[in-house]
């Protein structure tokens, strides 16, 4: 019997052990992917820098930090990249609240994540005032029947014709909250004494541009990787170009980014979110889909404009 005991206990004690090896082995290879991770994004950022003349020495930037998840990494990239002083220059932030539209960051975590990097943070307030029927989601019938006239019946040929036409007069939620916030960069960025603006977009970003372009423009463009502007000292720099999405998603898992309290409640109903379900069915038509896409936008110089 006692021998019996012993054997159970050594049992019990190997089982013991193999957990806690297999709980070892698990940790390690997560720190490995981290640092495979950590690595890639830094070398695509790195390239980016190189590839599209983004970044020079004495440049002064100013970071849109909107809260999400890409903003963020590329506020941390900039800014461990400005430690390194080649190029020399140097990274302050603007968060812009949008106040009539009901969304929510955490101001105070933004503070705290910038102070840690050593990155100056400027929050500022703004609103627009934009016509009640626009309001509604984009795709949604209630964009429709404030327009209609009196007497006619929702939903005839004619009637819809006149209401598109009369909508695409209209300037949508998502225009305007876009060009208040970069008024807000460009005046902010100015008064800074800053020659260039970095954005948070990413390659998929870009890519799903080009598509929208095609689809309902009827020509071939997408956002610049960089642009300089016309009537002002500033250039728009977009350092991210290189880096997948699913990059910056597993990032923000691995380091905690905190998400946005509430999200942007029109985000999901715009042309954006089906032309990346487009896009998911192109990569399974064509792995290889993104690299042709981008080259394709190289050959026709389509990422720089100065």
């Amino acid at each position: 019997m006692k021998a019996a005991s012993k054997r159970e206990q050594s049992q019990a004690s190997l089982s013991s052990a193999e957990r806690e090896q297999a709980r070892y082995e698990v940790s390690s290879l997560r720190v490995m992917e981290s640092r495979r991770l950590e690595k890639r994004l830094k070398e695509r950022f790195v390239k980016a820098m190189a590839t599209y003349h983004l970044i020079e020495d004495d440049d002064k930037i100013l970071v849109g930090l909107s809260g999400g998840k890409d903003s963020l990494l590329l506020t941390e990239l900039l800014a461990k990249r400005s430690k390194i002083q080649h190029p020399r220059f140097s990274v302050e932030a603007i968060h812009v609240r949008m106040a009539n539209i009901h969304y929510e960051t955490d101001t105070a975590y933004l503070e705290q994540f910038c102070k840690a990097l050593g990155v100056k943070l400027h929050v500022v307030t703004t609103h627009f005032e934009v016509q009640e029927a626009s309001l509604a989601p984009t795709g949604s019938q209630e964009n429709l029947r404030p327009l209609a006239p009196e007497g006619t019946q929702v939903g005839t040929q004619e009637n819809l014709k006149t209401q598109n036409s009369k909508l695409k007069k209209q300037k949508q939620p998502c225009f305007l909250c876009s060009w208040n916030r970069r008024k807000q960069l460009f005046n902010l960025a100015q008064e800074l004494g800053c020659n260039k603006i970095a954005l948070g977009h990413h390659q998929d970003d870009i890519l799903h541009t080009a598509l929208m372009n095609l689809t309902f423009q009827s020509h071939f463009a997408t956002m610049p990787v960089r642009l300089k502007m016309r009537k002002m000292p500033l250039t728009l720099i977009r350092p991210l170009c290189l880096i997948q999405e699913t990059d910056i998603k597993a990032w923000a898992e691995l380091q905690g980014y905190e998400p946005q309290k509430k999200r942007c409640p029109y985000e999901t109903s715009s042309n954006r979110t089906s032309i990346k379900a487009m896009y998911d069915q192109l990569e399974q038509l064509n792995p290889e889909v993104r690299y042709s896409l981008w080259s394709a936008l190289e050959t026709d110089n389509k990422l720089i404009e100065e």
